[in-house]
């Protein structure tokens, strides 16, 4: 049999997915439970049991958009997810780290309407159903991309187990939770004003609209010659839609308007002012006089309802002016209307002048258009009982956020919540549970439940729900819920996920940690929360960890447009995957941004190169190899039994600081500290081992020492390398992996994968 001969570089391109396929069909990602009386993989009728088979660690990982391509965003979510999923692993515990994709209803929709363009076809000739049938396609043929390119990052995810917010499951708690929520009042329908894309042709959440500053004019007028107060606006064209004015009560300029009506025209276009006090006007803003228009800003809205105003809607959907702005208006866009009333105001010497002004314009977060508030019928869901809970289990410690600065930002939300719009206007996600038909009176009769209801008639609201209401579900329906909460027995394997058993639910739900970006913990995190402590009475997850977005080296956003952005699938060809990972984990710290560049993963991948002739090195003398060639040389240490009585100085230095490391390094783990374990676990496996450990060894494997001392310094290196390999092992799975299988020809009697080795106790 030929003899094992280890190259004098370490090549990640000649390793990598060879590794990663050997871990996932050896079924290493899958939690191993270990029943009562019983060890090894048990996938039987028995039900799992917290406190007889141990507690599990459980991750569900952010489902990244089905539309999704891998950037160093996924890199950071991946690499501390699996850190994290590694080292528990080790430790021995059940450990679960559950993957799925979202259905991302704008994006996919608008990446799915755009191919169809490019062939000449209209979703809107094709209608609902076909143009829906079109998705599914899309996203058989390109909806596995994402997934595919988290497993180069090294994802170990149970894959069996992956979920997708559109799967039969998930659908089914999605209509659970939306009829849950119905009947106990909390999810109704009502007008009100909502934040409207013009280009997505949909509603969209608070939380979804983004801000951007932009140089803008501040203009002063009156609304005609007979009208006694000017008021102050950015946006003119809106003025068409005024029902009054309002100012501070304090404001003594303009006491004696108050309660009074005036009747205006507006370029042919006649109105009734009413002059009102209200403490939401700034005094010092323009003349501390403002135009409320109600159907197109919400504190005007809110305003209207405190005061008793009609709502006069001047913009539509489209972005146009409608009817209700006067003939000398309608259908003119936005930026058209705006410029002619100028105009307008202007010929008539009502404009009393501009300012320059800096304001912050609303725009879609998902295209970057222009907001527009504008009244629409939509479904909601009541938050303020929702929030109220959520908030206590963070007050009380039952959820800890790290870093813990964030709670205050969790806090304030919670606050000063509003109710959520949750229904969308597309066609592609979770169509709204609802059924309307017209009776006998030509009333409109309502029905809301799973399916639906019997008789002829009805017909199902076209709207989806806003794609945050499915992932809001999401530790806990995909685990099971609502189906098999009550299950008793490990049955498996269930349609939607083969790799699911019965009981799952039971077993790893609650989860542990919730890992993501700090930009979403409204989106998501605080939803989750909620969600979980309404459908499940239990809070989803004990720890939320935010890590920082990823910034280029000079701390820059990385973006198409700045020409910085970084793609992993290009660096890793380069400098494999370990570098990637290392350089997105030391130095970063929890909810801080953290600057990668391409000079930093050049850097780790010089320590991926160390790691590996390092061990090369080791398992030569340990084995009596040759040097020269990289043949290793037979098995010469049956065990790692140091003998104590045998040891030098340099062995008692590299021991006691070997195990220093051990102490630390858990510690940091356990306490979420990544970056502070990889620096420590770098700085000691190149500087002390390496350097001063290694090259001291060398005069104990001579010719001219006794044998014992010889054996006994190959007990204590490959002792201290296979314990630092496992420690590297969660930030660096594929090279230690690739030594690992290299040592065990040198020491046969180690697991048969490093994933599954013992933690350095």
């Amino acid at each position: 049999m030929a003899k094992k001969t280890i190259e004098k570089t370490w090549e990640p391109k000649e390793f990598e997915e060879k590794i990663y396929q050997k871990w996932e069909s050896s079924g290493y990602f899958k939690p191993e439970i270990n029943m009562k009386g019983n060890s090894g993989k048990v996938l039987g009728q028995l039900a799992y049991d917290r406190e007889v088979n141990g507690k599990p660690f459980v991750i569900s990982m952010p489902p990244p958009n089905v539309t999704g391509k891998l950037h160093m965003g996924h890199g950071m979510v991946v690499t501390v997810e699996d850190i994290m999923a590694r080292y528990h692993r080790l430790l021995g515990e059940p450990t679960l780290w559950l993957p799925g994709t979202d259905h991302a209803g704008i994006a996919t929709q608008t990446v799915v309407d755009k191919a169809l363009r490019k062939e000449g076809i209209n979703k809107n000739d094709l209608g609902r159903e076909k143009f829906v049938e079109k998705v599914w396609e899309w996203k058989g043929k390109y909806g596995d991309i994402i997934t595919s390119q988290i497993r180069r990052l090294g994802a170990s995810c149970d894959w069996s187990r992956e979920r997708f917010t559109l799967d039969d499951g998930l659908s089914l708690a999605v209509r659970r939770a939306f009829v849950d929520l119905y009947g106990k009042g909390l999810i109704y329908r009502g007008e009100y004003i909502v934040n409207w894309c013009p280009r997505c042709h949909t509603a969209i959440a608070d939380d979804e609209v983004e801000h951007v500053e932009q140089k803008s004019k501040l203009y002063y007028f009156k609304y005609d010659k007979n009208f006694p107060i000017t008021i102050a606006t950015t946006r003119p064209e809106t003025k068409l839609g005024d029902t009054a004015v309002a100012v501070n009560p304090s404001d003594k300029r303009y006491q004696r308007y108050i309660g009074k009506s005036f009747d205006v025209e507006i370029d042919g276009n006649k109105r009734q002012i009413k002059v009102v006090a209200d403490r939401a006007v700034d005094a010092k803003f323009g003349t501390g006089a403002v135009g409320v228009t109600p159907a197109h800003s919400m504190v005007d809205w809110r305003m209207a309802e405190e005061h008793d105003l009609p709502v006069i809607k001047v913009i539509n959907e489209e972005g146009r002016m409608t009817d209700e702005a006067g003939e000398n208006y309608t259908g003119l866009k936005v930026t058209e209307a705006k410029e002619k009333l100028i105009a307008w105001l202007s010929c008539n010497n009502l404009l009393e002048k501009e300012d320059e002004y800096l304001n912050n314009l609303s725009v879609c977060y998902r295209c970057g258009g222009a907001v527009e508030p504008l009244p629409s019928k939509q479904w909601f869901v009541k938050m303020r009982p929702l929030a109220e809970k959520a908030k206590k289990v963070v007050e009380d410690g039952t959820i800890k956020i790290i870093p813990e600065r964030f709670d205050k930002i969790y806090f304030h939300w919670m606050d000063n919540i509003r109710d959520w719009c949750i229904s969308r206007q597309l066609w592609w996600g979770h169509q709204i549970p609802v059924w309307y038909k017209k009776n006998e009176k030509g009333e409109e009769e309502v029905f809301v439940g799973m399916q639906a209801p019997d008789g002829a008639g009805w017909v199902q609201d076209p709207d989806v729900l806003d794609t945050w209401f499915s992932s809001g579900l999401w530790p806990f329906s995909t685990l099971g819920w609502p189906d098999n909460i009550d299950s008793k027995k490990c049955e498996y394997p269930l349609p939607y996920a083969p790799g699911m058993t019965t009981c799952d639910y039971n077993y790893f739900y609650p989860t542990t940690v919730m890992e993501t970006a700090y930009d979403i913990i409204f989106f998501w995190v605080a939803r989750m929360i909620m969600f979980g402590l309404e459908f499940t009475g239990k809070a989803p997850f004990e720890t939320v960890y935010f890590h920082g977005l990823v910034r280029d080296e000079h701390n820059r956003k990385m973006s198409k447009s700045l020409g910085n952005a970084l793609d992993p699938l290009d660096l890793i060809p380069k400098y494999g995957t370990d570098a990637i990972r290392m350089a997105l984990t030391v130095g970063s710290t929890p909810g801080q941004d953290i600057p990668v560049g391409e000079g930093k993963i050049k850097g780790f991948r010089n320590f991926s190169n160390k790691i590996w002739n390092a061990s090369r090195y080791v398992m030569l003398r340990a084995s009596e190899g040759d040097l020269k060639s990289g043949e290793l040389g037979q098995t010469i240490v049956s065990d790692l039994k140091i003998n104590g009585g045998l040891l030098t100085d340099a062995d008692r230095d590299i021991l006691k600081q070997h195990e220093e490391v051990k102490k630390k390094v858990t510690e940091h783990l356990n306490k979420f500290k990544f970056s502070l374990a990889g620096e420590l676990l770098y700085d000691y496996f190149w500087h002390t081992f390496a350097d001063v450990y290694i090259e001291a060894s060398k005069g104990q494997l001579g010719e001219d020492v006794t044998a014992e001392l010889n054996n006994n310094t190959r007990r204590v290196l490959l002792s201290v390398l296979s314990e630092t390999l496992v420690m590297l092992h969660p930030f660096m799975p594929f090279v230690t992996e690739a030594v690992w299988q290299d040592l065990r020809e040198v020491y046969p009697s180690l697991s048969e994968s490093i994933m599954i080795a013992e933690w350095p106790g």
